[in-house]
């Protein structure tokens, strides 16, 4: 009986590791927040009370910025004040909610446009979608490119393709190819978690050696832990990733 519960142990334990994101996992669909309508928070508990009024996922409202929708419905915020602005696009299986702490962060001083992702595009030509959007935002005239994992991955190339106006590029748990790496001109930082299984010391070792063209090239790695993007943001080394990202973006803003 005692081989046979230890077993099944092993069986849930895998069960649980197998339900997290990786790298080549297919995106889960969040559904899109329309405005004005009610939706729940993807962080909230059965017993609180939904959100009333136009919002993203029950975590922004009107009152953080102004809420759009693209793609057939769905949503994101601008929210913030000043010239520069900061897309975050989010990790798969991510949400915009994990994201609130840097949102709040950035929001006194950066335009910041959050979006839900959808499943069907490639985060990539989102990516690009969302900073020709902001820049069209009156008094925007730059932007930073930033994301956790598969956002951040591509980060660098659509910053590419978006040319001078991006002021740089903020990329947390991501797996940059040494290719794009090399062709960066803009500012580059880069956070992740040691033992990260994709955006780790490894992978963004590579990212930095290979971005010889960056005239800022910044690596922060959080010792003995394997926290993956947005979990970065939360924690014990919550305060030492925004100020980081913070600083550095002040550094470059222009």
């Amino acid at each position: 009986m005692r081989g046979f519960i230890g077993v099944m142990g092993l069986v849930v334990a895998l069960t649980a590791c197998g339900s997290g994101g990786t790298a080549g996992a297919a995106p889960a669909s969040t559904g899109p927040a329309v405005p004005g309508t009610s939706v729940p928070s993807e962080s909230a508990s059965a017993s609180t009370p939904p959100p009333t009024g136009p919002n993203v996922s029950g975590c922004y409202h009107t009152k953080d910025g102004k809420i759009f929708t693209y793609g057939g419905g769905m949503p994101g915020i601008i929210g913030g004040t000043g010239s520069v602005g900061v897309v975050i696009t989010y990790e798969r299986r991510g949400t915009v909610c994990s994201w609130r702490p840097l949102f709040d962060r950035l929001a006194p001083h950066y335009r910041v446009l959050v979006y839900t992702r959808s499943s069907q595009a490639l985060p990539e030509d989102t990516a690009v979608a969302m900073a020709r959007r902001l820049l069209k935002e009156r008094g925007v005239e730059r932007v930073f490119m930033l994301g956790g994992s598969i956002g951040a991955t591509t980060a660098v190339p659509a910053a590419l393709r978006l040319g001078p106006e991006v002021a740089g590029v903020v990329a947390v748990s991501g797996q940059i190819s040494q290719e794009n790496a090399g062709k960066l001109t803009v500012p580059l930082l880069q956070i992740g978690s040691e033992h990260d299984g994709y955006g780790g010391a490894g992978d963004l070792t590579r990212a930095h050696d290979a971005a010889t063209k960056a005239p800022d090239n910044e690596l922060l790695v959080i010792p003995g832990e394997s926290l993956h993007a947005s979990a970065l943001l939360a924690g014990p080394h919550a305060k030492q990733v925004l100020d980081k990202i913070d600083a550095f973006m002040a550094r470059h803003k222009g």
